[in-house]
């Protein structure tokens, strides 16, 4: 999986100064456009799209930096339809306009080139396994939270703690599958996994019964689920092991992500500072 990943970062290279679709990024890597975008985001700290108009304006600050060429000529050679446009992202990235760079010689950001690599660290094997559901339904209590890769959600903690105690009860009654229990469940997230933009989380329980009033259901068709589990102080623990899905499972075994929403069911200490934790993710076999 890597060193398909890689191929597809060489692409990217190669035509910086063209139109990158991410079908044909997905293609070189062998995967889908989902899995691309969700496996780039975990393994590089930033949205695949982001990656690219980085090192677009990377390669740009130094073409405005050599003067050979004019302005507009850079900018639409890196895709950009106006001066303008092209100087507003050039602002964002370098923290300068393109024509005051090139008057001052002013020193400029920099995008190094990615490549993925494995380290074997061997400190600890991971616990999973891969389970096939019939369709079910989530059932709960549904608000819409910006993601928040590390550290406490905010949003989410107020969500939940504004919920009464009675109606977790009451709702808790209703799960009768895996997972069990009370559990957190994340839906319709940006493709691009940005820190900050926006996702459908719900506090509820996986269910064959039918939503009870004030509560809403999302259906989720049947497939299959790769199950994590972890045990550690909170949230730190968790966190990691979405990191770690990401970085040591997928590439090391014969699966993929594909759409669906990702659920969590956590059980805290009493004093709240550690967790039991298994983790849902949908995925599909890489070559099925």
């Amino acid at each position: 999986m890597l060193e398909r990943l890689n191929q597809a970062l060489e692409h990217i290279e190669r035509h910086l100064g063209q139109d990158i679709e991410v079908e044909e990024l997905a293609r070189v890597a062998a995967t889908s456009e989902y899995h691309l975008r969700r496996m780039f985001s975990a393994l590089a700290g930033m949205p695949l799209s982001e990656y690219v108009r980085r090192r677009r304006l990377t390669l740009a600050g130094a073409e405005v930096l050599a003067g050979r060429e004019t302005l507009l000529e850079i900018a639409v050679r890196y895709g950009y339809g106006s001066g303008e446009a092209f100087a507003r992202a050039f602002r964002a990235m370098h923290g300068i306009g393109p024509g005051e760079a090139r008057r001052t010689g002013a020193a400029l950001s920099s995008q190094s080139r990615m490549a993925f690599r494995l380290t074997v660290e061997g400190s600890s094997s991971m616990r999973y396994r891969v389970v096939r559901k019939e369709e079910f339904s989530v059932v709960g209590l549904k608000a819409r939270v910006p993601l928040v890769h590390s550290g406490p959600n905010r949003a989410i903690i107020d969500f939940v703690r504004g919920i009464a105690p009675g109606t977790l009860e009451r709702l808790e009654k209703l799960s009768d599958q895996e997972p069990h229990g009370i559990v957190s469940v994340c839906d319709d997230l940006d493709p691009s996994r940005a820190e900050g933009t926006e996702l459908d989380y719900y506090q509820g329980v996986i269910t064959s019964v039918a939503a009870p009033e004030g509560t809403t259901a999302l259906a989720v068709p049947a497939g299959t689920w790769a199950v994590f589990t972890t045990s550690g102080p909170a949230p730190g623990a968790i966190q990691e092991l979405w990191r770690d899905v990401f970085t040591e499972w997928f590439p090391s075994n014969p699966y993929r992500s594909r759409p669906g929403p990702e659920i969590l069911r956590t059980r805290l200490s009493p004093d709240g500072a550690t967790a039991d934790a298994e983790l849902w993710l949908p995925v599909e076999p890489e070559h099925g």
